[in-house]
C-alpha cells in the first residue's frame, strides 16, 4: 500500500432518512477519499451505515470535519476509527476464507435460538459477516399454524470436514427446540439452483395414498403396517410394495378419483410451486406412490416430471399388480441424475426432499437435501431438514426473501 495514506472506519447510525447516504458520499467524493468498503443495514425506522476509506493526511481533517457537521445537521451519530494497514491487510487476507450460509427457519426464532446457533458458530471460529431477515415483517399476532419467522447468517472461516458433520449435527438437533437451522457452503452452486424433487406422500400430501387404498380395499390396518416398517428403513421398500400392492386386488378404479379430489394437501405447497415456477426452476415427483395422484398434482400445481409407480388395471378393477419398474430408493437417485443431465445442469444445482427412508439415496445425491418432516433415521441421514413449518420454509433454505418474491 502507497506511503501516507490513512484508513479510517466511519460508523454511522440514526433515524433513516431520504438522501442521508447520498449527502455522506457526496463529502468522501469532493476529496476524493477512495471507499475501501461500504454496508448498510435498516432494522424498523433506524440505519446503522459503514464505510471504510482511503485518503491522505492532509484531507482526512476535512473530510471528519464536515461529516461530523453533516451527520449533526441530520441528527446522526457519527464515529470514525482509525485502521492500521497491517490491521486492514490481515483482513483482505481473511477473504480467501470459505464461505457458509446458515439459515434459522421455525414458526418463530427467539433469542434463545440465535444465542445458540451463533455459539456454535464461535466455538468453530468462524466470523459473523452479515445477518439478513428473509421472511416478512412480523405482525405482533398471527395464527400459529401461518406463522413463520427466518433469518440468515452468512459466516465465513475454515472447517473440516469432521468439524463441519459436528457443526451440522448440533444445528439438526435444535428442531427439538423448534428450529430448523440448514448450513450450506456459499458457492456458485447454492447460488443458482435449477431443478428440485420432492417425493409425494406424506411430502407433498399429508397421508400415503397407498393406505387411503387400503382402508377401500379392507386392508388398511395391514397396509399401515408394512408401510410404517418400509418408512423406518426395517424391510426393502420393493418388498414392502408389492406385499402392499398386492392386497389392493379387486378394488375399483374409481376410488382413485374419489381419493385423488380429497387429497390432504401439505401446507405451503401452492405458495411454493407458484414462487418456484415464478423464478424459472424445474420440478419433478419422483415417488414411491403412484402416477394417477403424480399427474393429479401435475395438472393442479404445473409439476414438470411425474415418475411414480403404475397399478395394472383389469376391466376396472386393481389386479395387485404393478407395471414396469418400482421407483424404490435407488431408482429416484438414478431419476435424479437422468433429470439433471436433460436439463443440462451439474447434480450440484439440483434439490431433493423427502421424508421416508427410500428417499436417503437422492437426499444424499443432490446438491441440496432436504428431509421434510421425516422419521428420526432419516433426518439422522440427511444433511439439512425442515421439521417446524411448511413447504414454502423450501424457499428460505435457496435463499430467497419475501419481500423480493412475493407480490
Amino acid at each position: 500500500m502507497q506511503e501516507n495514506i490513512e484508513i479510517i472506519q466511519i460508523n454511522i447510525s440514526g433515524a433513516d432518512k431520504p438522501g442521508m447516504t447520498s449527502s455522506l458520499t457526496a463529502i468522501l467524493a469532493r476529496y476524493d477519499a477512495c471507499i475501501l468498503d461500504i454496508g448498510q443495514a435498516n432494522i424498523h425506522q433506524s440505519l446503522t451505515l459503514g464505510i471504510l476509506i482511503m485518503t491522505t493526511p492532509e484531507k482526512s481533517g476535512c473530510i471528519m470535519k464536515e461529516l461530523l457537521f453533516k451527520a449533526s445537521e441530520l441528527g446522526m451519530m457519527i464515529r470514525f476509527t482509525p485502521i492500521s494497514e497491517a490491521d486492514y491487510n490481515a483482513w483482505v487476507g481473511r477473504q480467501g476464507k470459505n464461505r457458509y450460509i446458515i439459515t434459522l427457519l421455525g414458526r418463530t426464532v427467539s433469542a434463545r435460538h440465535i444465542a445458540e446457533v451463533t455459539a456454535v458458530v464461535a466455538e468453530h471460529g468462524l466470523n459473523i459477516d452479515a445477518i439478513r431477515r428473509l421472511t416478512g415483517r412480523m405482525p405482533l399476532h398471527e395464527d400459529d399454524r401461518a406463522a413463520k419467522a427466518c433469518i440468515e447468517l452468512s459466516v465465513r472461516g475454515t472447517l473440516t470436514d469432521e468439524t463441519r458433520s459436528a457443526m451440522q449435527e448440533r444445528f439438526m438437533n435444535l428442531s427439538e427446540q423448534g428450529l430448523d437451522v440448514s448450513f450450506q457452503r456459499d458457492d456458485i452452486y447454492r447460488r443458482s439452483r435449477r431443478l428440485i424433487c420432492f417425493d409425494m406422500d406424506s411430502t407433498l400430501i399429508e397421508t400415503e395414498v397407498i393406505d387411503e387404498l387400503a382402508d377401500r380395499a379392507g386392508a388398511g390396518a395391514e397396509v399401515r403396517a408394512i408401510t410404517e416398517s418400509a418408512m423406518r428403513g426395517e424391510i426393502d421398500f420393493r418388498e414392502s410394495f408389492t406385499r402392499r400392492v398386492a392386497l389392493l386386488k379387486g378394488l375399483d378404479v374409481s376410488v382413485m378419483d374419489e381419493i385423488a379430489r380429497n387429497l390432504p394437501i401439505t401446507e405451503g405447497l401452492e405458495r411454493m410451486m407458484t414462487i418456484l415456477k415464478r423464478v424459472g426452476y424445474k420440478t419433478a415427483i419422483l415417488s414411491g406412490g403412484f402416477t394417477y395422484f403424480g399427474n393429479y398434482l401435475r395438472q393442479r400445481y404445473g409439476f414438470d416430471y411425474v415418475y411414480a409407480n403404475e397399478l395394472e388395471v383389469e376391466g376396472d378393477k386393481l389386479t395387485g399388480r404393478y407395471v414396469g419398474e418400482i421407483v424404490d430408493g435407488r431408482r429416484k437417485a438414478e431419476l435424479l441424475r437422468l433429470l439433471c443431465q436433460f436439463e443440462g445442469i451439474n447434480l450440484a444445482q439440483s434439490v431433493a426432499v423427502g421424508d421416508g427412508a427410500n428417499d436417503l439415496p437422492m437426499l444424499n445425491l443432490a446438491g441440496l437435501g432436504i428431509a421434510f418432516h421425516a422419521k428420526p433415521k432419516v433426518k439422522a441421514g440427511a444433511r439439512q431438514s425442515i421439521s417446524t413449518i411448511g413447504l414454502d420454509g423450501i424457499l428460505y433454505f435457496l435463499g430467497l426473501k419475501d419481500s423480493r418474491i412475493e407480490g
